[in-house]
């Protein structure tokens, strides 16, 4: 008979599980999303404005004609050249066998950790980063390099190249180049190539993540009124034009992992993604996919690429931007309208989020409690996206996309309150 063992016992786990926390992102969602909350707080797109029932015809077309929709099968060659063609859009010339498919962006960039991180290894994150690439990398216990962000130009490559210099060969250089999750700022085109440079000198592959590189809106300007109101020294306005910033995949093929997803174009819970890689490494980046879910739905490729058949993209993405670009200008308006002077803020050209630096005396996560009970109104503090050692006590999120013009109006005016009263 087995000896009793005493009734206390845990079960051993591994080693970096004892340090693992929830995101304090996910957290946070959880209380701003309760009922009655008009939240700028996720990173979420419309629903009002997925395609339902474009995409729910070409479902229907699929389960109806296509037999293997529902089969195990090899990744499908035809939404493969789809997005050959997405790529093109964004000005990166790839083959369909460099197209590799994901259970979303997220699973792509698990997958690349997964490649290219030994354990204690070393990455390079800027401070302020998506909680995503944290998560990720956080099983190999690695060594953060962490590189500053200049909120008018993107990431600090001078930091970067002074790592290189010094000896530093971290395995990968995590970067969102076009409107930064939780930033909103883009990397300049000059910064883009200098960073690109330094990967391929010293042999440090990038990995790029594009979710919001389809969703360009242009510069948003003051006007008159509001431009003598305000001047913003510390946050100088990009003025690049869209066609200038091309993704750090269009200016080198060797060293650059591409992530892209149809979560933030269609719908996230599609849960598709792709990465363009080397094509010589596609074979390897199969196997480590393989452990984790064999393959990404059958259904699901098929479907997104019947509705792609259909020619609705250009038109829905048109929407989109129409729609988002509304948005973003009302939430810029009303930061320049309601918030104090000493704020300072981003204006992005795209995507879903701006960023708000208030003085430093403030703390956003109380912000938020006293927002979140007195006027119901919740935001992410940035605290929530730091690097272990780079707490950022004064920053918040805000998110646009998810609220109509009206209640975004509302919302920041209320969101004030709270704010010019603290200080």
């Amino acid at each position: 008979m087995l000896a009793q063992l005493p009734r206390t016992q845990e079960i051993p786990l591994a080693e970096w599980t004892h340090s693992m926390q929830r995101s304090v992102l996910r957290q946070m969602i959880a209380v701003v999303s309760r009922p009655g909350i008009l939240s700028f707080a996720g990173g979420l797109p419309d629903p009002a404005l997925f395609p339902t029932a474009d995409y729910a015809a070409a479902l229907a077309h699929v389960l109806a004609t296509d037999p293997k929709a529902l089969q195990y099968g090899m990744p499908f060659a035809p939404l493969k050249q789809h997005i050959v063609q997405l790529m093109a859009q964004r000005g990166v010339v790839c083959t369909e066998e460099q197209v590799f498919l994901t259970t979303g962006a997220q699973q792509g960039l698990d997958v690349l950790a997964r490649l290219l991180l030994d354990p204690g290894g070393e990455v390079m994150f800027e401070e302020v980063v998506y909680t995503g690439a944290q998560q990720v990398v956080a099983p190999f216990l690695p060594r953060i390099l962490p590189v500053s962000t200049d909120l008018a130009e993107g990431m600090n490559v001078d930091e970067v190249e002074d790592y290189m210099v010094g000896g530093a060969r971290p395995s990968f250089i995590y970067t969102i180049p076009d409107a930064h999750n939780p930033l909103g700022v883009s990397l300049s085109q000059e910064r883009r190539e200098r960073l690109v440079e330094l990967a391929v000198a010293y042999n440090v592959p990038i990995i790029e993540d594009d979710p919001y590189g389809l969703l360009q809106y242009g510069d948003w300007r003051l006007g008159d009124w509001e431009t003598e109101r305000f001047q913003s020294p510390s946050l100088p306005n990009r003025r690049l034009a869209i066609s200038q910033s091309l993704p750090l995949r269009a200016l080198n093929d060797s060293h650059v992992f591409y992530l892209g997803s149809f979560s933030k174009i269609m719908a996230p819970a599609l849960r598709l993604g792709w990465i363009v890689a080397p094509e010589g490494l596609v074979s390897k980046i199969a196997v480590v996919k393989e452990a984790e879910d064999l393959e990404s739905s059958a259904l699901t490729q098929r479907a997104v690429a019947a509705y792609l058949d259909g020619g609705h993209l250009p038109a829905h993405l048109a929407i989109l931007r129409r729609e988002y670009g509304r948005r973003r200008d009302a939430m810029l308006a009303a930061l320049y309208r309601y918030f104090p002077a000493e704020a300072r803020w981003t204006e992005p050209q795209g995507g879903m989020f701006i960023w708000v630096e208030l003085p430093a005396e403030m703390d956003a996560a109380a912000l938020l409690d006293t927002a979140v009970t007195q006027e119901k109104i919740a935001f992410i503090p940035g605290h929530a996206f730091s690097i272990p050692g780079h707490h950022v006590h004064n920053c918040l999120r805000l998110n646009f996309s998810n609220c109509t013009e009206a209640m975004i109006e509302d919302g920041i005016k209320r969101l004030a309150r709270i704010i010019n009263y603290e200080l």
